[in-house]
């Protein structure tokens, strides 16, 4: 038999057939897509059949399986009982969730939370902050609304941890949302939310119901209400000085606040509502029946003003409730809005009061005067304009009284060389020289002083002024020219450093507002030290004047750099206004000349001594008499 043998040729055609099949299984080789796409395919038959014979299992579950999760649920509910006591029915209702219900109008969205019946988000919806973002007043934990009390089996429970089973219902055009805290289906602790279309306020009513057995009465109830400010204008530390805690207590008769820089608390007395302000944005609490006390917190957040934060102040307050045969009812209201006088006087509750218009006449001359001014102008010209059409208006009705004051210091400038003549001739006797000096003044007509009453008349208007443009809600977020916001600070240029005082911005009308001043106090001044006569002993009044032409306008420069381009605006064109008015009385009202003959024939005409001068005169004669007769003595 012949052997078979492999020869080179079949060899050949074994490796020339496995490198076909070779190349075939690489050219038919799975995608990555397609391995990922199996593989999930994979994955989800897994889950598919674990779902299965996880429902199997449910569906194959005993009935002993069923009672023994049912008593692992009692048992949960026992030591939930153990904490909280009757009020753990509540956590077994469907509500017992970390859930919101949102209520909302044309102008407020609330989410209220089951956890604890209070607000977890207040929006302003037609304002937004500094950087175009929506206006929260609550948002993220900031604010706390919490009652503390006793139980008759000896627990102290808080309602900010407790669940409530929230109803929201209408009557007519009003939301009515009712979150009950319960014991039971027939008692409970209720809060009641009303809220009206277009309407910031709210009607907020807390009552319970069958809970006299269940609240121990020989303990305070406490309402507890905490808000931190969240920011909201460009300038953290403007706003801040504009944040405070306001409150009206004693019947409505007073109004108060807590300080306005730095950490402040007070306890009063019958507080009828209190006010937390975000300067421009309030977040206000009235009740019907005052609170006997209220124990008041304030405490400031940026207390470093170069660190962008984003809160201004942190507020507390509490308040014990009155208890009616056991149970708790107590009618109050709720206000989440602008800080705006016309719209929170609306409410006849006093709350425009919460305004910092200014203390005594300068609050008044803000309230019947620059406000409904503005509020006039402003109704038909862009806010920049109504601002200098006002201040145009405000200087020439001060303009009699700039008059009197010029009037005054150009007389004092005539009687100059006459006044050291009589320096000059009494200067032994200091006595008779100021008796000379006065008899001097009273017949010309002149007076030191007269140049003094009309600047102390512009300063309540001056003040007013100040304390109107940073309050002024319609100048927010309105631009003129080249600022963005007239109620708050321009801005031409950013520094890339901080200057203390100054800021890390520069803005252009203060700059402004320094220049005027300056030539209107090197005008004033430079009459001043023409008309006062020098006096031997006393300080060198033209070198201190000279100082304040330079150091005024570099304090308007450093200081309001960070105040609100309105005020700034307003300084600037009243500067320059008087600065005309005065060039206007020199050189086309006033005639030196006609001054000084009218001067000298005054001192002709016998002059009739009022009481005063008349009395003052007598007792400089006595004093004189009398250092004439110590002078004998000694001799």
């Amino acid at each position: 038999m012949e052997e078979k043998k492999l020869d080179i040729n079949s060899i050949i055609g074994f490796i020339l057939i496995a490198g076909i099949l070779i190349f075939m299984l690489w050219q038919n080789k799975p995608t990555p897509e397609e391995i990922e796409a199996e593989e999930k395919a994979k994955l989800e038959q897994v889950e598919t059949e674990q779902k299965a014979k996880e429902t199997q299992d449910v569906l194959n579950t005993s009935a002993e399986d069923f009672s023994a999760v049912a008593a692992t649920d009692s048992l949960q509910l026992e030591n939930l009982k153990s904490q909280i006591g009757e009020f753990a029915y509540s956590a077994t209702l469907t509500s017992a969730q970390d859930d919101v219900t949102i209520i909302e109008n044309d102008v407020l969205y609330i989410k209220v939370n089951n956890k604890g019946g209070y607000f977890s988000e207040v929006r302003l919806k037609q304002f937004v902050n500094h950087d175009s973002l929506p206006v929260y007043l609550i948002k993220d934990e900031n604010s706390i609304f919490n009652i503390n009390f006793g139980t008759t089996d000896n627990r102290t429970l808080n309602t900010q941890d407790l669940y409530f089973q929230p109803t929201l219902s209408k009557s007519g055009d009003n939301q009515i949302l009712s979150m009950k805290l319960k014991v039971s289906e027939s008692k409970y602790l209720e809060y009641r939310y009303e809220l009206k279309p277009n309407d910031y306020m709210l009607g907020f009513t807390i009552k319970s119901e069958g809970l006299n057995t269940v609240i121990n009465s020989s303990q305070d109830v406490k309402l507890d209400w905490r808000l931190i400010g969240r920011r909201h204008a460009k300038s953290i530390a403007y706003e801040s000085r504009y944040t405070r805690l306001t409150y009206e207590y004693e019947n409505g008769d007073k109004i108060s606040k807590l300080s306005q820089a730095g950490d402040d608390d007070e306890v009063e007395e019958n507080v009828s509502w209190l006010s937390y302000r975000q300067h421009f944005f309030s977040s206000i609490l009235l009740t019907d029946k005052p609170f006997k006390t209220a124990s008041l917190k304030s405490t400031t957040l940026a207390i470093d003003q170069e660190v962008d934060t984003l809160f201004t102040k942190s507020y507390a307050s509490v308040m014990p409730l009155a208890l009616n045969g056991g149970e708790i009812n107590e009618s109050l209201s709720m206000y989440y809005g602008p800080t705006d006088g016309k719209v929170l006087k609306q409410y006849n509750k006093n709350l425009e009061e919460s305004i910092p218009y200014g203390w005594g006449l300068l609050g008044w001359i803000n309230k019947s005067l620059f406000i409904p001014l503005f509020g006039f102008l402003s109704g038909f010209l862009p806010y920049g304009l109504a601002i200098i059409v006002m201040t145009i208006l405000v200087r020439l009705v001060l303009s009699p009284v700039l008059y009197k004051s010029y009037l005054s210091q150009a007389k004092m400038k005539i009687l100059k060389p006459e006044i050291a003549e009589i320096t000059a001739k009494y200067k032994d006797n200091p006595m008779k020289k100021q008796k000379e000096t006065m008899a001097l003044y009273s017949k010309a007509g002149a007076s030191p002083m007269s140049g003094c009453l009309p600047a102390l008349v512009q300063l309540p208007v001056f003040y007013a002024l100040f304390m109107f443009f940073p309050t002024a809600f319609d100048l927010r977020q309105k631009s003129f020219l080249w600022a963005d916001d007239l109620s708050s600070y321009d801005t031409i240029a950013e520094l890339p450093f901080n200057i203390p005082i100054y800021g890390d911005h520069v803005s252009l009308f203060p700059i402004l507002a320094s220049i005027a001043i300056f030539f209107y106090m090197k005008m004033t001044t430079g009459q001043q030290v023409a008309s006062q006569p020098t006096q031997e002993g006393m300080p060198d009044m033209g070198k201190m004047m000279k100082y304040m032409i330079y150091f005024s306008p570099i304090m308007m420069l450093f200081f309001f750099n960070n105040y609100a381009s309105g005020l700034s605006l307003y300084y600037f064109i009243s500067n320059l206004i008087t600065i005309g008015i005065m060039l206007v009385i020199k050189n086309y009202i006033l005639d030196e000349e006609k001054i000084h003959a009218q001067i000298q024939v005054n001192k002709k005409k016998p002059k009739k001594q009022g009481k005063f001068q008349k009395k003052m005169s007598e007792m400089m004669e006595k004093a004189e008499e009398q250092k004439k007769m110590q002078e004998k003595r000694k001799k």
